[in-house]
């Protein structure tokens, strides 16, 4: 049995020399109790303890924290660091902890704990830049974006999550994997938004081809300064959003500090809950990831979402659509693929009308006269302008890379001039060069 340890302090010391001054009559009681700020009875009290016991009688015997941490409990924080959650932050492992084992621990306690059991190195802290402030209400300003990772590690095949973040409320009410950054992919994702919060002011995005049409020279630049809309600005248009261009990505902080999160804790949850392929990642994310994300990082903030207007049906919105003319047969022509008008209430002939041609994302072909279907059709699988809009979507959305590298190429200076070889005609002359100058 170990002896029972004492703390001393200088204010111990204090009381002790005080004391001990009234015992070798150099002051009387009630002058000591004066100093000490202590009431004439207690000072008595504790001159006796003094006398009878000298400095120890009024120490204090030091006591463990009454929260602190029992060691079967660290040793089950260790094991558990050590075996299955050996790559979570040190964030993610406290929430972790709470969450799924019920064990409390403060972020300072656990991270004490780890580096104590060399299961994290300390690092400096990174600086800090101020953000943009927050929108006043949620619905205002939304961001959306894309990012391109590997997020499940078995898959080497590298997939899109697409996502849009409030930018007053931090909250992501849907996401999606992807195995391509397509218009009609990201149509899918502001749909789904809208029909969980309904229609908001504004969308933030990057100026990728589906998103802006923009123009990095050439003759298209000074014939038309303003381009024609992309089908994505034409839809959010007609719902009264307005599409605004970031020029960089710190414009989209706020989604790109979620991506990062993302791709921290969001694949090492797929991997504990050992997912194994896209499908099953979407279920996890939809349906454990996102509502645990919101309820933990989303801010409160008034809501100005509007409810979708009736006449509005998000089929005919979310769509390619085109304008048409009614040729003099009831025909409309789309993607080389025709399409016969046929007699309607509304109308026995369509000819010489203007009408829009919807393609669905599920290939269905709707013709919109004045908001009323006058006509289907389905797309054919071997469209071959499809095939090759799908080609140039690509290449557009890397048109920003190609662009830079350009840019980034030195630039030669004149070229050497070439010295013919022997095998060169020039050199079989049947003459020589002397000869001919002889002449």
């Amino acid at each position: 049995m170990y002896p029972q340890k004492l703390v001393v302090t200088m204010k111990d010391l204090k009381r002790h020399r005080i004391i001990q001054d009234t015992l070798d009559k150099r002051l009387s009681s009630k002058e000591a109790s004066m100093l000490l700020s202590l009431s004439y009875r207690q000072f008595l009290r504790l001159k006796e303890k003094v006398k009878s016991g000298g400095l120890e009688a009024i120490l204090r015997p030091s006591r463990e924290a009454p929260n602190k941490i029992p060691g079967e409990r660290i040793k089950k924080i260790i094991k558990l660091r050590k075996e299955i959650y050996y790559d979570f932050n040190i964030r993610h492992f406290m929430d972790t902890l709470y969450d799924d084992h019920k064990i409390h621990c403060s972020y300072e306690s656990l991270r004490q704990i780890l580096i104590d059991n060399n299961e994290h190195n300390p690092k400096k802290r990174k600086k800090i830049h101020r953000q943009r402030r927050r929108m006043p209400k949620a619905g205002l300003l939304e961001q959306m974006d894309s990012s391109q990772h590997r997020w499940l590690h078995h898959i080497k095949e590298k997939w899109w999550l697409i996502a849009i973040i409030d930018d007053a409320t931090n909250e992501v009410p849907y996401a999606v994997f992807v195995p391509k950054d397509t218009l009609f992919a990201n149509m899918h994702v502001i749909r789904r938004f809208i029909e969980i919060k309904g229609v908001f002011t504004a969308l933030y995005v990057d100026k990728a081809s589906h998103f802006k049409t923009t123009r990095h020279g050439g003759l298209h630049v000074n014939v038309s300064q303003e381009q024609e809309d992309t089908q994505i600005e034409r839809a959010l248009g007609e719902l009264g959003i307005e599409v605004i261009p970031a020029n960089s990505p710190q414009a989209k902080g706020r989604i790109e500090v979620t991506f990062r999160l993302f791709q921290d804790r969001l694949i090492k949850k797929m991997r504990v809950a050992k997912i194994k392929d896209y499908a099953d990642a979407n279920t996890f994310l939809i349906e454990k990831f996102l509502p645990r994300y919101n309820q933990r990082f989303t801010h409160e903030a008034e809501s100005a979402y509007t409810a979708l207007p009736l006449d509005k049906n998000l089929d005919h919105v979310f769509c390619i659509k085109k304008e048409r003319i009614v040729g003099n047969d009831n025909v409309v022509k789309i993607y080389s693929q025709i399409i016969q008008i046929p007699p309607s209430k509304i109308k026995r002939t369509f000819a010489k009308l203007k009408v829009d041609v919807c393609l669905l994302e599920d290939k269905r072909i709707i013709v919109l006269y004045k908001d009323h279907v006058v006509a289907e059709s389905t797309l054919s699988k071997n469209n071959k302008i499809v095939k090759k809009e799908r080609k140039i979507e690509k290449i557009l959305n890397q048109r920003e890379y190609v662009f830079l590298l350009h840019e980034n190429k030195p630039k030669r200076g004149n070229p050497r001039p070439k010295i013919p070889g022997k095998e060169h005609p020039w050199r079989k002359f049947p003459f020589k060069t002397q000869q001919i100058r002889g002449r």
